[in-house]
């Protein structure tokens, strides 16, 4: 049995269902930490696969792909290098489950099925995975290892098994995806673990996009104590050798690096960053395009775009109509100038007139209303999308998640595109965030520095510009309120009468709740967005489009 133990932190992004890329990529941290001298490397949960796969593993062939690589990269380790702790779909018993497996001394010498599968929120492993037993420790050494999957270290019952049967340590790959506040929940689950059995611990998170997920890394390390002793960067891959030195008491380990962690506006925006920048580059876009109409949504995820992916790759479109007012072009040029992007300018009233006439019979008699204005969205939606035809960019959505939950916003106008990066930020929390980065430039953003979003789009009224002298707040409650009550209904599920005493108008409250419920159709066919809150408006919150409940 070794006095002193080497373990390998690999904090990576795979690509979902890149079999071939992402064990190349380990492959290589595999080498790093062979030079580095580690005795075993560990990866985050479904590593071969990415995660979360979802119905990929339904596929026999995926599983089949699956099982050839990780064969293969078990016949590496007989080279006497590091071993590997691998997450990854298999296929036990006819079933598919969720695996951790120990490749060691050119084999798999241990399968370690997940016991405990999430069926909440964004997850649905128990419709494709079936549950594992009890996790019982790994033999390593001289030492026992006890390897605990993710959602298994959530709860006590794995812990306590392994405790039990005589493991020395846990080790827990895990595919836990961004929320505000996430890093303090899952230390906290991890605590009690460690409070419970008196072992350490070692959490080795997921980092990148996929999808709606966004992954922020931010793997760590806790002494028998609870104690951080190690904390890897969020929002970056890292590989990171951590020393542990067996004592009477135990394994102990050695204090590394302590990264410190973004938070609040910080980690929102390092998250908006990421996620955007994934879903372009790992579906192939040669950069967006986007409608910049000099308010505080565009020019956010203007900035967003520059800094996730460079400002060449940045297309803005401003597309005024005759309500659109100077200030609104002077804006537009101004951000588009600090951030160095290209922006094109093309008026929809040619468009807008031959709307008017085509449709003058079909309109016979009717007075102009929201239908007029809609279609000025349309025509914008068009635009961008003949755009994104012609040269390849992603449509980039600007719509926040204040609007999209009263559905302000129109259906195949501003709500089209392939991804909706601000989806989920309330407009309320869009300023702060905005704010944030007038401030800061994160250090992986590519973007430029210092305050690129003009004062005057922070200060002046919200307007669609669809008509004559249009503010937000003609149609909607007050930001404050409306994300107040949004996010009770939402985030809190309240009914609406525990909001009233909360001290919200009867009236608009129950106006808010209406307009929330109106809009599902509309949410429905919205594009994705990254995922920063518990509650996302997507696989989150799922409600029948054909509802006929009324709360009073």
């Amino acid at each position: 049995m070794p006095e002193k133990l080497s373990l390998a932190l690999a904090q990576l992004n795979p690509a979902v269902g890149d079999i071939a890329s992402n064990i190349a990529k380990l492959r290589e941290a595999r080498q790093q930490a062979a030079k580095q001298g580690a005795h075993l490397l560990i990866t985050s949960e479904l590593y071969v696969s990415g995660y979360p796969p979802e119905d990929l593993v339904l596929k026999p062939s995926f599983l089949e792909a699956v099982r050839a690589a990780v064969e293969k990269l078990a016949k590496d380790t007989a080279d006497g290098g590091p071993a590997l702790l691998l997450g990854t779909p298999w296929r036990e018993k006819g079933k598919p489950v969720n695996a951790a497996l120990f490749l060691s001394d050119g084999k798999i010498a241990a399968i370690i099925p997940k016991c405990d599968l999430p069926n909440y929120g964004p997850f649905d492993e128990k419709r494709v995975f079936a549950p594992g037993p009890l996790p019982s420790p790994v033999a390593f050494k001289g030492l026992k290892l006890g390897i605990m999957v993710c959602e298994d270290m959530w709860t006590k019952d794995a812990a306590a098994q392994l405790k039990q049967q005589g493991a020395q340590i846990f080790l827990v790959p895990n595919g836990s995806p961004y929320e505000s506040d996430k890093l303090d929940e899952r230390q906290t689950f991890a605590r009690a673990r460690v409070k419970e059995t008196g072992l350490p611990l070692v959490y080795v998170n997921q980092v990148g996009g996929q999808d709606e997920l966004v992954f922020d890394g931010a793997s760590f390390v806790l002494d028998a104590h609870g104690t951080t002793v190690v904390q890897l960067p969020a929002w970056s891959e890292d590989i990171q050798l951590t020393h542990w030195n067996l004592t009477p008491k135990g394994l102990q380990p050695e204090t590394a690096t302590l990264a410190k962690t973004p938070q609040g506006e910080a980690a929102i925006y390092h998250a908006l960053m990421l996620g955007l920048r994934d879903y372009v580059k790992k579906n192939g876009f040669p950069g967006v395009v986007l409608g910049l109409s000099g308010g505080i949504d565009s020019a956010l995820a203007a900035v967003l775009a520059a800094d996730a992916l460079g400002a060449s790759k940045v297309r803005a479109v401003m597309m005024p109509s005759p309500y659109t007012s100077q200030e609104s072009l002077d804006d537009a040029a101004a951000l588009a100038k600090a951030l160095g992007c290209r922006l094109d300018t093309i008026p929809i009233a040619t468009a807008m007139e031959t709307f008017s006439t085509t449709l003058a019979n079909a309109f016979a008699n009717q007075a102009p209303d929201i239908t007029e204005e809609n279609i000025q969205s349309r025509c914008r939606g068009l635009i961008l999308m003949a755009l994104s035809n012609k040269f390849g960019p992603l449509v980039l959505s600007t719509g926040n998640k204040s609007e999209m939950s009263v559905g302000y916003a129109t259906l195949y106008g501003d709500m089209c595109g392939g991804f909706a990066v601000l989806k989920d930020l309330y407009k309320t929390q869009l300023y702060k965030v905005a704010r944030w980065r007038n401030v800061h430039k994160p250090a992986s953003a590519l973007g430029p520095e210092g305050a690129v979003i003009p004062e005057n789009v922070f200060t002046r009224p919200p307007t669609a510009e669809l008509k004559p002298n249009q503010k937000d707040q003609d149609s909607l409650p007050p930001y404050e309120t409306l994300d107040a009550i949004l996010e009770a209904l939402i985030e809190k599920d309240m009914g609406v009468q525990e909001i009233i005493k909360q001290g919200h108008d009867a009236a608009t409250v129950k106006r808010v709740w209406a307009m929330l419920d109106r809009a599902e159709y509309k949410r429905r066919q919205a594009p994705p967005g990254v995922k920063i809150t518990r509650r996302s408006l997507g696989l989150d919150r799922r409600y029948p489009i054909t509802n006929k409940y009324r709360e009073t």
